[in-house]
């Protein structure tokens, strides 16, 4: 828990990172002014480095003040300290890192990191995707969104100021078909997977899944391979076979985000994060997004009061990561 009196001051020099199953992203951490200040960002592919503990000392090494201690945000749980990444082959614990010199360190989930970094996030970081302007400042918030994989989180909040985040691994909670096309999409996928969550749909790996299932089901080939394609190809027009795709991929996104809400009672709002939602921004604000967000039946109403916002801020996972280690002694 960060309560509402969290220190002010504070001189440590501190090593915050957030590691995806794509990329790594590094920074030094500083306390200023009552919030964290980030400096000496640094990000690579992680197969640029065999071990996760290579990657992170190849960034220790370049910064100028060495840092004393951290918090690297993770994709992925985290069990008695160490972490084998959900969509990367990285191993790597909390002992590892301590031979670099970090004391303390601690590894947490990333959506962890952006739920406690999503309420500090500037707001020309935050693009809305409809409702109200402000959600209840007492009430829970939730984080999720499409990268790699799905990652969910929540920050659960109190009259006092008192925050507490929800680490999860809700994005491998069963995908809920909203329609008669969904229903078919589910069965063509249960051919492939025993049992389909909602990150076989919902991210990049995902969005090929669904392109594909969506072929089939209209009676098409489909020679696309990189899902990165299909988004290049919907944004240049809305009304194609890749504009279709995209169009579902949001309209599930916004249903699953509906039903998240609903579970952690977010009426804070909700914060779409991950790599995909900021690059597809146009094309996910004129979407069913939001339709489907609302579409909850007798909670319709109250599914109208949550706002929606996608983060655009490059580093929200760092600046999330930079409270929980100013936060700890």
């Amino acid at each position: 828990m960060i309560p509402s009196n969290t220190v002010r001051t504070d001189e440590r020099t501190l090593l915050v990172g957030d590691v995806g199953g794509t990329n790594a992203r590094f920074a030094i951490a500083r306390w200023k002014d009552g919030r964290p200040v980030l400096e000496h960002h640094e990000s690579f592919l992680g197969a640029d480095y065999p071990t996760f503990l290579e990657g992170v000392r190849a960034f220790i090494d370049g910064c100028e003040v060495k840092p004393t201690g951290g918090i690297i945000a993770v994709a992925g749980p985290v069990t008695d300290g160490a972490i084998d990444l959900t969509n990367s082959p990285w191993q790597v614990s909390e002992a590892e890192l301590a031979t670099l010199g970090l004391d303390p360190v601690r590894l947490i989930n990333d959506f962890e990191a952006l739920a406690w970094g999503a309420p500090i996030v500037p707001g020309d970081c935050l693009e809305s995707l409809g409702g109200p302007e402000q959600g209840d400042p007492h009430s829970a918030i939730a984080v999720l969104g499409p990268g790699t994989g799905f990652g969910v989180a929540g920050l659960a909040r109190d009259i006092h100021g008192n925050e507490m985040a929800l680490p999860s691994e809700g994005g491998h909670a069963c995908f809920a078909p909203g329609d008669a096309v969904e229903d078919e999409i589910l069965r063509i996928l249960r051919r492939r997977y025993d049992r389909v969550s909602i990150e076989r749909l919902i991210c990049g790996p995902g969005l090929l899944n669904m392109h594909r299932a969506l072929a089939e089901i209209d009676g098409r080939e489909s020679h696309i391979d990189d899902p990165a394609e299909i988004t290049r190809a919907a944004l240049e027009d809305h009304d194609s076979a890749c504009g279709a795709t995209l169009a579902r991929f949001c309209a599930i996104l916004g249903a699953a985000a509906g039903d998240i809400a609903l579970t952690m009672g977010s009426r804070g709002g909700v914060y779409i994060a991950g790599g995909i939602a900021p690059r597809i921004l146009p094309f996910l604000k004129v979407s069913p997004f939001r339709q489907r967000f609302e579409r909850k039946g007798r909670f319709k109403g109250y599914m109208a009061d949550i706002p929606t916002w996608v983060i655009t801020h490059k580093h929200a996972a760092l600046l999330g990561a930079a409270r929980v280690a100013f936060a700890e002694r």
